[in-house]
């Protein structure tokens, strides 16, 4: 996360964003550096049926599309608002002057680019060669060692439907993979949260 007041001297400005409002959209061209302030932005894909995969959900002070930015190629997913929300926009040559007059923050986005790519990999590798349950544990298990206020029993925060669209899944799927994770005793289920 870039501080708000360092985006701000580079020349960032803020954006808002309704509940459904695209921020980008997939095979247009990367101009900005995008940070969420407040609120939630989904990233995801459409096949040809119209079934959407998700690549990723970014919240409050967290960054997304930086590798076709710094790539310099078309965005990758489309990207939009999940709920209300703000995100602070970089034009593309103010971000690159960020980066090269930051060291520290640009070693902290190539940690963060390549906890993404460790994170894609291994859904790749569930998607392709594992059950829905195991699939589902395994995201559960990233996010709970992803999240540094986790307690010994971490509460998932994404819904049945988030689940589903991370994993590839029908939701359908999913309900049916944590009542089958709740028999084993690998999830509990309180209050309709899922907890592990």
């Amino acid at each position: 996360m870039i501080k708000e007041e360092i985006l701000k001297a580079f020349g960032a400005e803020e954006r808002t964003l309704e509940k459904g409002e695209e921020l980008f959209h997939e095979g247009t061209k990367a101009n900005y550096y995008y940070q969420v302030k407040i609120g939630e932005i989904k990233a995801y894909n459409l096949n040809e049926e119209g079934k959407e995969f998700v690549q990723g959900i970014f919240t409050s002070g967290q960054s997304l599309g930086e590798p076709p930015l710094i790539g310099e190629f078309p965005y990758p997913a489309s990207a939009i608002a999940v709920q209300p929300s703000v995100v602070f926009r970089l034009l593309r040559s103010d971000f690159i002057k960020l980066l090269e007059s930051n060291f520290e923050i640009h070693m902290q986005l190539s940690e963060r680019l390549a906890n993404r790519l460790r994170y894609k990999a291994m859904i790749m590798k569930e998607i392709s060669s594992y059950e829905p349950e195991h699939r589902i544990l395994t995201l559960i298990d990233y996010f709970k060692k992803e999240n540094p206020t986790a307690q010994e029993k971490y509460e998932v925060k994404l819904t049945r439907q988030q689940l589903a669209d991370l994993c590839g899944l029908r939701v359908e799927t999913v309900i049916r993979a944590i009542k089958n994770l709740e028999a084993k005793g690998e999830v509990e289920i309180i209050g309709r949260k899922v907890f592990r």
